[in-house]
């Protein structure tokens, strides 16, 4: 296959929608201060958002072999709470300003968003191996699509007490593998594609078990049921209503 792109404009562009993530903290920069029922109203909303992102991605591993996404769906399952388990058994840790459960919190969402992230990035390679215009289409719809998935980490971090730069940072990290796994799938095309839906099934199955594990039970705690619902649905909107104003190749 003759390349139409350079690596170095692969990897480039894959790094465009990795530092896109960090954005997503930025509205978080003019709250002074953060009551504490907004660390509710934070869970329900990164809800929202990772429930949303979910479905996006299983329907796109439904359309290209359903099979495969549901074996990642599973596999993100079993990779989640062998990751849970692993950080439990860690005991204390700290993540920017967080410290114990928060920090245990945090290091769940970005792990759960760097594997979201690995899939991407296999999605902007292959994208690029079947040429440059598409390539182009699909990095900018995933930049633009990372930016309320930072929103849902800087969610969980600030309210908690974590600078708005080290939840912009930590988002940014989160995205990493973006540029890392793009150029080999661009060289690679006919190998990675096979795995692309299984990539997008195993970050979904992981984001809908953090949502009702971890994000939803915090909600509980300083939201009546009926809020939270309407939070959640209104956000799962506004993030289908985001996806679907992008443009469609």
């Amino acid at each position: 296959m003759a390349l139409e792109t350079s690596l170095p404009a692969v990897f480039v562009a894959a790094l465009i929608t990795a530092v896109t993530t960090g954005l997503g903290a930025v509205p978080l920069a003019f709250a002074r201060r953060v009551p504490v029922h907004w660390l509710g109203i934070g869970a329900a909303v990164a809800s929202g958002l990772m429930l949303a992102a979910s479905h996006s991605l299983l329907e796109e591993a439904n359309a290209i072999a359903p099979w495969r996404g549901l074996g990642g769906l599973v596999t993100g399952l079993v990779l989640i709470l062998l990751a849970n388990a692993w950080i439990e058994r860690r005991g204390a840790l700290d993540v920017g300003e967080l410290h114990g459960a928060d920090a245990r919190k945090a290091l769940l969402i970005i792990g759960v968003m760097t594997a979201h992230s690995f899939a991407e990035g296999v999605g902007v390679g292959v994208a690029y191996g079947g040429g440059e215009a598409l390539g182009i289409y699909i990095t900018a719809a995933i930049a633009v699509h990372n930016i309320p998935e930072g929103l849902a980490i800087a969610l969980v971090m600030v309210p908690r007490g974590a600078p708005v730069w080290k939840a912009s940072g930590w988002a940014i990290f989160s995205s990493l593998p973006q540029p890392l796994m793009a150029v080999p799938a661009y060289l690679l095309v006919t190998t990675f594609q096979p795995f692309l839906p299984v990539g997008l099934g195993l970050a979904a199955g992981a984001m809908i078990w953090m949502v009702f594990a971890e994000l939803l039970p915090d909600a509980g705690e300083h939201l009546t049921p009926a809020r939270i619902g309407t939070v959640v649905v209104l956000a799962f909107a506004a993030m289908m209503a985001f996806q679907f104003s992008l443009p469609h190749q």
